[in-house]
């Protein structure tokens, strides 16, 4: 470890209650992008954060996304933060990515506290709260680099840009449109983007991710009567909305998550012997699984099998019912219009536009099997596709050497089961190889109740974070 990064390493090891302040500050900003009521506190998250980099020496603006509508309001989207520091042509330039926007949260929903207060548990070394691991805590790392670098007198070894938006829990709405644009204007120069948006595997072993499911999203609406009915006057006597949809949502998957749609697993790339044994070296346990699950319900008990599952494989899942009675107590009403919500994560080599038309075939032969005087409808959102990144590149040889400088082992490589669309956007549009640099633990909870970043992570992820651009500075431009 050079001088310079030994300085800034020890610096955030004596300044922890400065980084936990300002992780306080941030989770108290209920950034909730999804909801209209909010928006308003997602624009404060997102001028709060500008400020905070611009005080740490970067140079910054907001930049207007335009307009959304959202459940039949016209809002403003958030803005997007654009943050730069450095611009010496002999350096590297590092493009960072992160989002300031939450998931809802209620303490009534089950959180032991207020969601939108950072609550510190001495004894397990916890820090709960609403963001704390999704995105705020690692974008705030980023920001005590830039901190504790001012700080010392230090000089980055690398020119840094960031693209920070307040809606990736709602779909990166606009964002896509910006980065195309700006790829020849504000990104211009960038030599390699890093994004800290995803988490370890287990809880134990850093990792480095270098590949990222795709998603297709899918509402599928059935209407019947012109109004709710009573089930005492009308059951028996009309085609129920509800009734349809539930039989046909049961054919899609299996209680044991095999997906139940002709085609799609026919699009998976063939598993190889080579890759096969990966999964048997990997840092795993199922009960990385069942804590973070709060159950022993895996799929299967053979450790491999549920990696892939995680990593490998599509998965299709039921996420709810719109319409329905969902209210506590009892009441005997037969919903008019029902609509069900299911998502399939997509992998290397599915094709979204086939995966789509595969869904709509299915679903429209089974519907045709019931004979119903009800109407279907299915809406697909935008879907976004599986991403990879060469982990031989030079970014990801400088990750796997920070990481051995702060942990003392060499990280896993990974790919991850969630989505990020705008990374593979990155990738494409800026033509430049993507990292992503986990801070967190595989059992943050994040989109959960009680979701946390455990101290230790935070404070070591920020000096990975700092590291990590040492070692990019290692290589020649």
């Amino acid at each position: 470890m050079i001088e310079n990064q030994a300085k800034f390493v020890k610096y955030i090891e004596e300044n922890k209650n400065e980084l936990v302040n300002t992780l306080a500050e941030a989770v108290g900003i209920p950034s909730i992008s999804g909801d209209a009521s909010y928006r308003p506190e997602v624009v404060r998250m997102g001028k709060w954060l500008e400020s905070q980099f611009k005080d740490a020496g970067a140079q910054t603006s907001l930049h207007d996304l335009g307009k959304q509508n959202l459940n039949g309001q016209e809002l403003d989207l958030p803005p997007v933060v654009y943050a730069q520091i450095g611009e010496d042509p002999k350096k590297k330039t590092v493009l960072v990515y992160g989002h300031y926007d939450v998931q809802p949260a209620l303490k009534s929903d089950g959180w032991d506290s207020e969601p939108f207060k950072l609550v510190e548990d001495e004894k397990t070394g916890r820090l709960y709260g609403r963001g704390s691991t999704d995105d705020k805590g690692p974008i705030l790392g980023w920001l005590h680099v830039l901190r504790a670098h001012k700080a010392l007198g230090i000089e980055l070894p690398v020119n840094l840009k960031f693209c920070f938006e307040g809606m990736e829990e709602s779909g990166s709405e606009g964002l896509e449109e910006f980065v195309s644009k700006e790829a020849t204007g504000l990104f211009t120069g960038v030599d390699a983007v890093c994004i800290s948006d995803n988490y370890w595997l287990g809880t134990s072993k850093p990792c480095l991710t270098h590949g990222l499911r795709g998603i297709a999203y899918f509402k599928l609406e059935i209407k019947g009567p012109a109004r709710d009915l009573h089930s005492g006057v009308f059951g028996g006597m009309v085609h129920e909305p509800m009734t349809d949809l539930v039989k046909i949502m049961s054919t899609l998957v299996s209680p044991d998550g095999k997906i139940l749609i002709p085609g799609v697993n026919d699009q998976v790339a063939p598993l190889t012997d080579k890759e096969r044994a990966v999964y048997d070296v990997m840092d795993f346990s199922l009960s990385d699984v069942e804590n973070a699950a709060g159950s022993k319900t895996t799929v299967s008990e053979n450790k491999p099998d549920v990696l892939m599952a995680r990593m490998r494989y599509p998965s299709l899942s039921l996420h709810g019912i719109e319409g329905a009675f969902a209210e506590p107590g009892s009441k005997t009403v037969i919903p008019a219009r029902v609509v069900g919500k299911f998502s399939i994560r997509l992998v290397p080599d599915m094709q979204p536009e086939t995966i789509v038309e595969a869904v709509k075939k299915h679903v429209e032969q089974e519907f045709e099997k019931l004979h119903s005087k009800n109407t279907m409808s299915l809406h697909p959102d935008q879907p976004g596709k599986p991403w990879m990144a060469d982990p031989n590149h030079w970014n990801y040889e400088a990750a796997f050497k920070a990481t051995q400088d702060i942990y003392g082992v060499k990280p896993d490589l990974t790919r991850e089961g969630g989505s990020i669309p705008i990374t593979l956007t990155f990738a494409d549009k800026l033509d430049r190889n993507v990292l992503l640099l986990p801070m967190g633990r595989s059992d943050d909870g994040a989109h959960s109740t009680n979701e946390k970043l455990d101290l230790s992570n935070y404070i070591k992820g920020t000096e990975l974070l700092g590291s990590y651009l040492y070692e990019v500075a290692n290589f020649a431009p």
